[in-house]
């Protein structure tokens, strides 16, 4: 699940439930398209709602970030609950500067 909005220059996803291989496809679905349109200067994903997330959530961010930066705009990843934050820093994650 992915509730999105965008307000000066920043388009913020939030996202909730579970990230596994069966529901990232439409995620990514729904930033790509509203990245698209907005081209936005900073694409934000709030993992404040999610419970559970597994590797591909961590494709999930990873090609956000990909996409945020070939249109010029950075990525920030924000409210990582502490059970999915050892995912992050595992994957690498952290050393690109995304996590806030």
């Amino acid at each position: 699940m992915v509730d999105m909005t965008y307000h000066n220059g920043v388009v913020t996803a939030r996202l909730g439930g579970e990230i596994d291989h069966h529901i990232a496809p439409a995620i990514r679905g729904e930033i790509d398209a509203r990245c698209e349109t907005y081209r936005p200067a900073r694409l934000v994903l709030d993992f404040g709602r999610v419970g559970f997330m597994d590797s591909s959530g961590i494709g999930l961010v990873m090609g956000r970030y990909r996409m945020i930066s070939l249109l010029g705009g950075r990525l920030e990843v924000v409210n990582i609950p502490p059970n999915l934050k050892k995912i992050f820093v595992l994957s690498g994650l952290e050393n690109l500067g995304v996590m806030k």
